[in-house]
C-alpha cells in the first residue's frame, strides 16, 4: 500500500506514544514480521525492484542482526542508508562488503545525526587533500558532562542531571563507557582508509569495571559508585585548568594513533568553547592546517537524526533519473 500522509502520521502518533508499530497491525491493514520473515521479504523485493529502481534499504535499528541482509541487498544492487553503526563497525570482511559501491551507500547520522560530518569528509578526500588529524567531541552527552564539570560541579550531579534532562541512555554507563564514540571514530578512522577494527582503539571509560554492568546494577552506580568517582574528575579539572586548559572527552585520529578519552585541550579552540551537548569536530589536512575544518552542532536527537537520515534518502534518489 502507498504510504501516505495519514498513515505517516499515525506512524508518529504511535511512536510519540512510545508504543510498538505491532499496534498498527490491529487495523488488519498492516502485517508484522518477524525477523525472519522480513529478512526473506526484503532479499525478495531486492531481487525484483534492486538496482533497476535504485530501492534503498533503510537500517535505524542498533543492531547487528541487520548486517547479513544488508550484504545480500547489497549483491542485489541496491542502495543502503545507515544510522545504525554497528554494521559499519564490524569485521573489516563486513565494511568492505558494504562499502563496495560506495555510490550506493549513504550513512552521514551514524556519526553526527543531521550534522555533514561524512560528506565533508569525503569531498575532502576526493579533491586529493589528505586529512592527517582528526578530533571531536561526537557524544552530546559526555559534551554536557565535561562542560558542566568544568564549572566546579561533581561528576555525579552533572550525570544524574543529564539523565534527567534525557540526555543519557537509561544505564548512563552505555554513555560513560566512550564505547558509542570509538564505533564513531572508527567509521571515520576507516573512512580515512584505516583497516583496523574495534579492539584497535584505546578506550577511556569513565568508570572501573568494578562499576560495570556485570558488577553493579544501574540503580547502584547512580546512588553511590557515581559519588566515588567525583574526586578524581575534579582534580583533573583543577589540573587542566592551572595549564589554561579544559577537559574534553573526544576522539583522536593522527598518525597510528586512533583513541578516546578525555583529552587537556586549550579554552580558546573550538572544542575548548564547547558548551552544552553540541558535537564538535576538527578536521586537519593540508589545505586545512593551521585553521581545521570545523563542523558544530546538534549531533543527537530524533530529530536532527531524521533529517539526517530523510536527506540521505534523497541523495540516493538522485542518482536515479524519473
Amino acid at each position: 500500500m502507498e504510504l501516505d500522509d495519514e498513515f505517516l502520521l499515525e506512524v508518529c502518533r504511535v511512536k510519540l506514544n512510545g508504543s510498538s508499530l505491532l499496534t498498527l497491525c490491529n487495523s488488519g491493514q498492516f502485517q508484522a514480521l518477524t525477523n525472519s520473515g522480513s529478512t526473506r521479504k526484503v532479499v525478495d523485493i531486492a531481487a525484483v525492484l534492486g538496482k533497476s529502481l535504485g530501492l534503498a534499504l533503510v537500517d535505524c535499528s542498533a543492531s547487528s542482526e541487520t548486517i547479513g541482509v544488508l550484504k545480500q541487498v547489497v549483491d542485489l544492487g541496491c542502495c543502503i542508508v545507515l544510522a545504525n553503526k554497528k554494521p559499519l563497525t564490524s569485521t573489516m570482511e563486513d565494511y568492505d562488503k558494504l562499502v563496495s559501491h560506495p555510490r550506493r551507500i549513504r550513512h552521514e547520522s551514524t556519526v553526527g545525526a543531521g550534522l555533514p560530518v561524512i560528506v565533508s569528509i569525503n569531498r575532502v578526500i576526493s579533491s586529493g587533500d589528505a586529512v592527517h588529524r582528526i578530533v571531536g567531541s561526537l557524544s552530546g552527552t559526555l559534551g554536557y558532562v565535561m562542560s558542566e564539570v568544568e564549572d566546579g560541579k561533581p561528576l555525579s550531579q552533572v550525570v544524574k542531571v543529564a539523565k534527567s534532562l534525557g540526555f543519557t541512555e537509561p544505564d548512563p554507563r552505555d554513555d560513560l563507557s566512550g564505547m558509542d564514540v570509538a564505533r564513531k571514530a572508527l567509521i571515520l578512522a576507516r573512512l580515512l582508509g584505516w583497516r583496523i577494527n574495534l579492539d584497535s582503539i584505546k578506550i577511556e571509560s569513565l568508570f572501573p569495571k568494578e562499576m560495570g554492568p556485570n558488577a553493579m546494577s544501574a540503580e547502584d552506580f547512580l546512588d553511590s559508585g557515581l559519588l566515588l568517582l567525583d574526586k578524581d574528575i575534579q582534580e583533573r579539572v583543577t589540573k587542566a585548568s592551572l595549564n589554561g586548559n579544559v577537559l574534553r572527552y573526544v576522539c583522536v585520529i593522527e598518525g597510528s594513533r586512533c583513541e578516546v578519552g578525555i583529552q587537556e585541550l586549550p579554552k580558546d579552540s573550538p572544542l575548548g568553547r564547547l558548551r552544552g551537548s553540541d558535537n564538535v569536530l576538527e578536521i586537519y589536512s593540508r589545505c586545512y592546517n593551521e585553521q581545521p575544518l570545523v563542523i558544530q552542532g546538534a549531533g543527537a536527537g530524533n530529530d536532527t537524526t531524521a533529517a539526517g537520515v530523510l536527506a540521505d534518502i534523497l541523495d540516493i534518489l538522485a542518482l536515479f533519473p524519473e
